[in-house]
């Protein structure tokens, strides 16, 4: 079982304030004992030539990835060509997986902001692959019981997300993917469901202080990625599993 997480960010991201670089972000992961690892920059895809070696020396594979905005909402896009930051609506999006192979989830579909998917995942439910199970959570506000509950509905696999943008978010939630350590197995695998979200909802008090941390980042001026410093961070103590089952 591979140890994965398809969302996260770092300081290339061309829209966030993030303050650690990818080859930080590589690192982090490689201490928590991660396997593979998608950087998804907001509308632009990584190139993830200038680090393939970096991460294979620590055991992780890299899978190229974009949050890209299409018509509004943010989606995942896994294993796509840079043809992936020209898709801008969901009609080029099936025109995508009609040319290529690759995995596109939905990030945060029910989240409380206007880039998530919510009605618009019903109404291009084919071409999703699978529903993300987003870290943001705490034991009593949880927007990923809609998500799950859609998934189910539609016998979609469920893969858990750090959506990280903070180093300390990583590794609080992941999948566990039955696959070959290479970037279209990975995918294949998570189509076929062989994934497990493997989840630690965060305290009120965390979850607080990273959302009031996120939104006053985008009131700052973006630095300059050579200037990054990296902080302290926290691991969580106990993980805890969450079964989905979609045949239920």
């Amino acid at each position: 079982m591979m140890k994965v997480d398809l969302h996260t960010h770092s300081a290339d991201d061309p829209s966030d304030r993030i303050a650690y670089t990818t080859h930080e972000l590589i690192d982090r992961a490689a201490q928590l004992g991660f396997d593979a690892l998608a950087v998804t920059l907001h509308d632009r895809q990584l190139d993830t030539a200038p680090y393939r070696a970096f991460a294979a020396a620590r055991g992780i594979v890299l899978i190229p990835g974009i949050e890209r905005t299409i018509e509004g909402r943010h989606v995942l896009l896994l294993n796509y060509s840079r043809a992936s930051e020209s898709v801008d609506s969901f009609a080029d999006l099936a025109r995508l997986k009609e040319c290529e192979r690759g995995l596109v989830i939905a990030p945060h579909p029910f989240f409380p902001a206007g880039s998530a998917l919510r009605g618009c995942l019903t109404k291009h439910a084919r071409l999703f692959d699978a529903v993300e199970w987003n870290a943001m959570f705490t034991p009593h506000v949880n927007f990923n019981a809609f998500a799950e509950r859609w998934a189910r509905r539609h016998c979609k696999p469920m893969v858990g997300n750090g959506d990280v943008h903070r180093l300390e978010q990583l590794g609080t939630t992941y999948s566990l993917v039955d696959a070959e350590p290479n970037a279209v197995a990975i995918c294949a695998a998570i189509a076929a469901g062989r994934v497990q979200v493997v989840s630690q909802p965060l305290s009120m008090l965390t979850a607080t202080r990273l959302m009031a941390d996120l939104v006053a980042s985008t009131l700052l001026p973006r630095p300059d990625a050579r200037t990054i410093r990296t902080r302290p961070i926290r691991t969580p103590r106990t993980i805890r599993t969450i079964e989905i089952d979609l045949a239920g």
